[in-house]
């Protein structure tokens, strides 16, 4: 459990499951649809077959708040760094701090781990500013995403 800073809401994780699937996929969407309309690359089947072609529910945890499901987190170690591949919260609960405080248990278990964060965010999305904001720094562009690590020593912004 996590009690992110000030009056911020207390973040709790459960494991998904196998039969989460379709509920994770409904919950991506939402959280892209926005950024994804902008770019002119909204697809909910290619969104959907995306993300189930990769979904691993150990490494898949669901985000509660007050008891309610309001997003997912997956982190996979890797070599070099260890990987946020997705961090979506729920438009309903977005600006609240739920983000940061998720971000908070990452950078734990990169310290934990001695690796660096490494994400990628859709360009023209406003989870670019939210990661920067975090300690993040551009890397590497593809032709739809922008590619980020964070150090180690960094501390969390506020």
């Amino acid at each position: 459990m996590i009690h992110a800073p000030g009056s911020l809401p207390i973040v709790q994780f459960q494991r998904a499951e196998s039969t989460d699937a379709d509920a994770l996929v409904a919950l991506r969407i939402a959280a892209m649809r926005e950024s994804l309309e902008r770019i002119g690359r909204f697809d909910p089947q290619r969104a959907r077959e995306r993300f189930l072609s990769t979904f691993d529910p150990t490494r898949t945890r669901h985000i509660v708040v007050d008891g309610h499901r309001v997003g997912f987190v997956v982190t996979t170690p890797q070599v070099e760094w260890l990987s946020l591949d997705h961090l979506y919260i729920d438009p309903s609960s977005q600006g609240r701090g739920i983000g940061a405080a998720v971000l908070a248990d990452v950078f734990d278990e990169s310290r934990r781990l001695g690796l660096p964060v490494r994400v990628g965010a859709l360009k023209q999305s406003d989870s670019n500013r939210f990661y920067q904001r975090h300690g993040f720094e551009l890397v590497d562009e593809g032709e739809f995403d922008c590619y980020y690590l964070r150090p180690l020593d960094r501390d969390i912004a506020a």
